[in-house]
């Protein structure tokens, strides 16, 4: 063996079709494109999207539904949950950082207490917003609501 008759292994290479080289080759013709029509043009290309004169997808969902640009959404936390972490922690304040730190929120989440539960503690909370419910408890007991 040498390099003037190296060559690969058995069938591990095809030749290539050979397209609009004459009716002869058996791909002469229209080219294996079929008759006429769009696709079988030269520089057709499909828009994304196209179905075939059918509306397309992209533009049948969004008559569907409205999605409001400027809805605020908030990570609600119920007095039940406040009432555990000051119990557990041993806090009289808790704001973002304990919210935080104990898990209940990622770091860009807004928080908006709300009035599930009872509060016994009495305890200062620091927050985005508040129910009136909630907010009227924890002032009954004797805690400040400070809104961010």
């Amino acid at each position: 063996m040498n390099l003037s008759n190296l060559k690969p292994a058995q069938g591990s290479t095809k030749t290539r079709k050979r397209i609009g080289r004459g009716s002869g080759s058996g791909l002469g013709g229209t080219s294996t494109r079929g008759h006429k029509g769009a696709k079988s043009r030269s520089g057709y290309s499909k828009k994304i999207g196209f179905e075939g004169g059918q509306m397309p997808l992209q533009r049948r969902i969004p008559k569907y539904r409205f999605k409001n640009i400027n809805r605020v959404e908030y990570k609600a936390i119920n007095l039940t949950t406040l009432q555990e972490l000051a119990e557990k922690a041993n806090l009289q304040k808790i704001d973002i950082a304990a919210l935080k730190a104990a898990g209940f929120i990622n770091k860009n989440q807004l928080v908006k207490i709300l009035a599930n539960g009872t509060l016994t503690t009495k305890i200062d909370v620091e927050a985005h917003a508040f129910s009136k419910a909630a907010e009227e408890a924890i002032q009954s007991v004797g805690g400040n609501v400070v809104k961010l």
